[in-house]
Protein backbone atom coordinates (compact mmCIF):
# COMPACT_ATOMS: atom_id res chain seq x y z
CA UNK A 1 0.00 0.00 0.00
CA UNK A 2 1.04 3.33 -1.01
CA UNK A 3 1.84 5.78 2.20
CA UNK A 4 0.70 9.10 2.83
CA UNK A 5 4.01 10.02 2.98
CA UNK A 6 4.73 8.96 -0.70
CA UNK A 7 2.09 10.98 -1.59
CA UNK A 8 3.18 14.18 -0.08
CA UNK A 9 6.59 13.56 -1.48
CA UNK A 10 5.12 12.79 -5.21
CA UNK A 11 2.43 15.43 -5.22
CA UNK A 12 4.84 18.59 -6.17
CA UNK A 13 6.01 16.73 -9.57
CA UNK A 14 1.95 15.82 -10.10
CA UNK A 15 0.97 19.49 -9.97
CA UNK A 16 3.85 20.95 -12.53
CA UNK A 17 2.53 17.82 -14.36
CA UNK A 18 -1.01 19.03 -14.34
CA UNK A 19 -0.05 22.34 -15.02
CA UNK A 20 2.46 21.83 -17.86
CA UNK A 21 -0.81 19.39 -19.42
CA UNK A 22 -3.19 22.05 -18.47
CA UNK A 23 -0.46 24.59 -20.69
CA UNK A 24 -0.37 22.33 -23.83
CA UNK A 25 -3.96 21.90 -24.53
CA UNK A 26 -4.52 25.38 -24.11
CA UNK A 27 -1.83 26.09 -26.60
CA UNK A 28 -3.49 23.05 -28.94
CA UNK A 29 -6.45 25.04 -29.04
CA UNK A 30 -4.87 28.62 -29.24
CA UNK A 31 -3.67 26.82 -32.64
CA UNK A 32 -6.83 24.98 -33.59
CA UNK A 33 -8.60 28.48 -33.68
CA UNK A 34 -5.81 30.06 -35.43
CA UNK A 35 -6.03 27.48 -38.33
CA UNK A 36 -9.68 27.17 -38.70
CA UNK A 37 -9.68 31.31 -39.11
CA UNK A 38 -6.82 30.54 -41.29
CA UNK A 39 -8.73 28.31 -43.62
CA UNK A 40 -12.22 30.10 -43.49
CA UNK A 41 -10.31 32.97 -44.13
CA UNK A 42 -8.66 31.40 -47.74
CA UNK A 43 -11.94 29.47 -48.55
CA UNK A 44 -14.11 32.82 -48.48
CA UNK A 45 -11.50 34.61 -50.42
CA UNK A 46 -10.57 32.36 -52.78
CA UNK A 47 -14.52 31.85 -53.23
CA UNK A 48 -14.41 35.69 -53.92
CA UNK A 49 -12.07 35.30 -56.30
CA UNK A 50 -13.35 32.73 -58.36
CA UNK A 51 -16.83 33.73 -57.91
CA UNK A 52 -17.55 35.94 -61.55
CA UNK A 53 -15.77 32.77 -63.54
CA UNK A 54 -18.53 30.45 -61.95
CA UNK A 55 -21.31 33.10 -61.83
CA UNK A 56 -20.74 33.83 -65.43
CA UNK A 57 -21.91 30.60 -66.15
CA UNK A 58 -23.86 29.11 -62.92
CA UNK A 59 -25.59 32.50 -62.31
CA UNK A 60 -24.87 32.04 -59.09
CA UNK A 61 -22.30 35.25 -58.72
CA UNK A 62 -24.27 37.05 -55.82
CA UNK A 63 -24.71 33.65 -54.25
CA UNK A 64 -20.53 32.50 -54.32
CA UNK A 65 -19.15 36.18 -53.38
CA UNK A 66 -22.03 36.65 -50.39
CA UNK A 67 -20.73 33.25 -49.05
CA UNK A 68 -17.04 34.22 -49.29
CA UNK A 69 -17.37 37.49 -48.08
CA UNK A 70 -19.73 36.15 -44.56
CA UNK A 71 -16.38 33.24 -44.37
CA UNK A 72 -13.99 36.25 -44.64
CA UNK A 73 -15.67 38.42 -42.15
CA UNK A 74 -15.85 35.57 -39.58
CA UNK A 75 -12.30 34.71 -40.11
CA UNK A 76 -11.38 38.37 -39.27
CA UNK A 77 -13.51 38.38 -36.31
CA UNK A 78 -11.49 35.34 -35.25
CA UNK A 79 -8.20 36.96 -36.49
CA UNK A 80 -9.55 39.98 -33.96
CA UNK A 81 -9.94 38.33 -31.08
CA UNK A 82 -7.07 35.82 -31.68
CA UNK A 83 -4.76 38.92 -31.70
CA UNK A 84 -6.82 41.51 -29.08
CA UNK A 85 -6.88 43.68 -32.00
CA UNK A 86 -10.26 44.67 -32.25
CA UNK A 87 -9.76 47.26 -35.49
CA UNK A 88 -9.32 43.89 -37.86
CA UNK A 89 -12.65 43.19 -37.34
CA UNK A 90 -14.35 46.68 -37.48
CA UNK A 91 -12.75 48.35 -40.20
CA UNK A 92 -13.20 45.48 -42.06
CA UNK A 93 -17.14 45.57 -40.88
CA UNK A 94 -17.41 49.06 -41.96
CA UNK A 95 -16.02 48.81 -45.06
CA UNK A 96 -18.94 45.91 -46.18
CA UNK A 97 -21.40 48.08 -44.75
CA UNK A 98 -20.51 51.35 -46.32
CA UNK A 99 -19.86 48.78 -49.71
CA UNK A 100 -24.08 47.17 -49.44
CA UNK A 101 -25.07 50.69 -48.42
CA UNK A 102 -23.18 52.61 -51.68
CA UNK A 103 -24.58 49.99 -53.88
CA UNK A 104 -28.78 49.97 -52.29
CA UNK A 105 -28.26 54.14 -52.91
CA UNK A 106 -26.67 53.54 -56.28
CA UNK A 107 -29.87 50.84 -57.49
CA UNK A 108 -32.53 53.49 -56.32
CA UNK A 109 -30.58 56.13 -57.67
CA UNK A 110 -30.59 54.17 -60.70
CA UNK A 111 -34.57 53.20 -60.69
CA UNK A 112 -35.66 56.60 -60.04
CA UNK A 113 -33.74 57.65 -63.10
CA UNK A 114 -35.47 55.61 -65.25
CA UNK A 115 -38.74 56.05 -63.63
CA UNK A 116 -38.26 59.37 -63.88
CA UNK A 117 -37.45 59.28 -68.04
CA UNK A 118 -40.00 56.84 -68.55
CA UNK A 119 -42.94 59.45 -67.08
CA UNK A 120 -41.29 61.76 -69.10
CA UNK A 121 -41.77 60.44 -72.42
CA UNK A 122 -44.89 58.84 -71.61
CA UNK A 123 -44.63 55.00 -70.64
CA UNK A 124 -46.43 53.41 -68.44
CA UNK A 125 -45.11 50.87 -66.61
CA UNK A 126 -47.92 49.30 -65.69
CA UNK A 127 -49.21 49.37 -68.73
CA UNK A 128 -50.04 45.62 -70.94
CA UNK A 129 -47.24 45.39 -73.32
CA UNK A 130 -48.77 42.89 -75.48
CA UNK A 131 -51.00 45.76 -76.54
CA UNK A 132 -49.61 47.68 -79.55
CA UNK A 133 -51.46 50.86 -78.59
CA UNK A 134 -49.15 51.33 -75.69
CA UNK A 135 -46.44 51.82 -78.20
CA UNK A 136 -48.31 54.40 -80.13
CA UNK A 137 -48.47 56.55 -76.60
CA UNK A 138 -44.81 56.86 -75.88
CA UNK A 139 -43.61 60.84 -76.97
CA UNK A 140 -40.53 59.62 -78.59
CA UNK A 141 -39.86 63.38 -79.67
CA UNK A 142 -39.81 64.16 -76.01
CA UNK A 143 -37.14 60.95 -75.56
CA UNK A 144 -35.00 62.80 -78.08
CA UNK A 145 -35.01 66.29 -76.66
CA UNK A 146 -31.56 67.69 -75.70
CA UNK A 147 -32.87 68.76 -72.00
CA UNK A 148 -34.30 65.51 -71.45
CA UNK A 149 -31.00 63.54 -72.12
CA UNK A 150 -29.08 65.88 -70.22
CA UNK A 151 -30.98 66.15 -67.14
CA UNK A 152 -31.35 61.76 -67.12
CA UNK A 153 -27.28 61.92 -68.23
CA UNK A 154 -27.17 64.10 -64.77
CA UNK A 155 -28.66 62.41 -62.71
CA UNK A 156 -27.09 58.63 -64.07
CA UNK A 157 -23.52 60.50 -63.41
CA UNK A 158 -24.34 61.26 -60.26
CA UNK A 159 -25.66 58.05 -58.73
CA UNK A 160 -22.06 56.51 -60.11
CA UNK A 161 -19.93 58.95 -58.06
CA UNK A 162 -21.99 58.18 -55.06
CA UNK A 163 -21.20 54.89 -55.91
CA UNK A 164 -17.55 55.83 -56.76
CA UNK A 165 -17.41 57.82 -53.26
CA UNK A 166 -18.89 54.67 -50.99
CA UNK A 167 -16.37 52.40 -53.01
CA UNK A 168 -13.28 54.46 -52.52
CA UNK A 169 -14.23 55.09 -48.56
CA UNK A 170 -14.78 51.28 -48.06
CA UNK A 171 -11.98 50.34 -49.40
CA UNK A 172 -10.18 52.68 -47.21
CA UNK A 173 -11.23 50.72 -44.24
CA UNK A 174 -10.81 47.56 -45.81
CA UNK A 175 -7.29 48.84 -46.52
CA UNK A 176 -6.84 49.64 -42.70
CA UNK A 177 -8.07 46.17 -41.53
CA UNK A 178 -5.36 44.31 -43.99
CA UNK A 179 -2.36 46.36 -42.53
CA UNK A 180 -3.06 46.12 -39.32
CA UNK A 181 -3.74 42.06 -40.14
CA UNK A 182 -0.28 42.50 -41.96
CA UNK A 183 1.34 43.45 -38.65
CA UNK A 184 0.13 40.85 -36.45
CA UNK A 185 0.52 37.91 -38.79
CA UNK A 186 3.91 39.16 -40.27
CA UNK A 187 2.43 38.34 -43.60
CA UNK A 188 3.00 41.44 -45.98
CA UNK A 189 0.81 40.49 -48.59
CA UNK A 190 -1.80 41.33 -46.56
CA UNK A 191 -0.16 44.85 -46.23
CA UNK A 192 0.19 44.86 -50.19
CA UNK A 193 -3.34 43.60 -50.75
CA UNK A 194 -4.96 46.51 -48.96
CA UNK A 195 -3.03 49.02 -51.12
CA UNK A 196 -3.79 47.63 -53.93
CA UNK A 197 -7.76 47.24 -52.90
CA UNK A 198 -7.50 51.18 -52.83
CA UNK A 199 -5.86 51.47 -55.84
CA UNK A 200 -8.59 49.87 -57.71
CA UNK A 201 -11.24 51.11 -55.92
CA UNK A 202 -9.63 54.73 -57.32
CA UNK A 203 -9.35 53.47 -60.65
CA UNK A 204 -13.21 52.01 -60.99
CA UNK A 205 -13.84 55.29 -62.63
CA UNK A 206 -11.92 54.28 -65.29
CA UNK A 207 -13.33 50.17 -64.99
CA UNK A 208 -9.55 48.94 -64.81
CA UNK A 209 -10.22 49.17 -60.81
CA UNK A 210 -12.08 46.04 -61.12
CA UNK A 211 -9.24 44.09 -61.87
CA UNK A 212 -7.16 45.72 -59.31
CA UNK A 213 -9.47 44.75 -56.74
CA UNK A 214 -9.77 40.87 -57.69
CA UNK A 215 -6.13 40.56 -57.77
CA UNK A 216 -6.49 42.16 -54.13
CA UNK A 217 -8.47 39.36 -53.49
CA UNK A 218 -6.05 36.87 -54.98
CA UNK A 219 -3.47 38.19 -52.59
CA UNK A 220 -5.88 38.21 -49.96
CA UNK A 221 -6.32 34.09 -50.14
CA UNK A 222 -2.59 33.52 -50.93
CA UNK A 223 -1.73 35.65 -47.59
CA UNK A 224 -4.31 33.27 -45.83
CA UNK A 225 -2.73 30.47 -46.74
CA UNK A 226 0.55 31.80 -45.81
CA UNK A 227 0.00 32.44 -42.20
CA UNK A 228 1.64 30.05 -39.52
CA UNK A 229 -0.40 28.62 -36.80
CA UNK A 230 2.66 27.02 -34.71
CA UNK A 231 3.97 28.24 -31.57
CA UNK A 232 7.01 30.33 -32.49
CA UNK A 233 8.48 29.57 -29.40
CA UNK A 234 7.33 26.58 -26.64
CA UNK A 235 5.11 27.93 -23.54
CA UNK A 236 7.29 28.32 -20.50
CA UNK A 237 7.19 25.97 -17.92
CA UNK A 238 7.04 26.22 -14.08
CA UNK A 239 10.39 25.88 -12.50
Amino acid sequence: MVSYEYFLQKRLPLRKAFISNGRNRVAWCYIMALETNKTLGAVGALLMVISPFLGFFTGFLSVLGLVGLILVLIAMKGMSDHYNEGSIFNNSLYGVILSIVGGVVFAAALIMTALSFFSDIGIDIYADWSDPAVFSSINWTEAYLIDTVLAHLAALVGSVVILFIFVVVAAIFYRKSLTTLAEKTGIGLFGTAGLLMLIGAVLTIILIGFLLIWVALLLVTIAFFQIRTEPTQPPPTTP
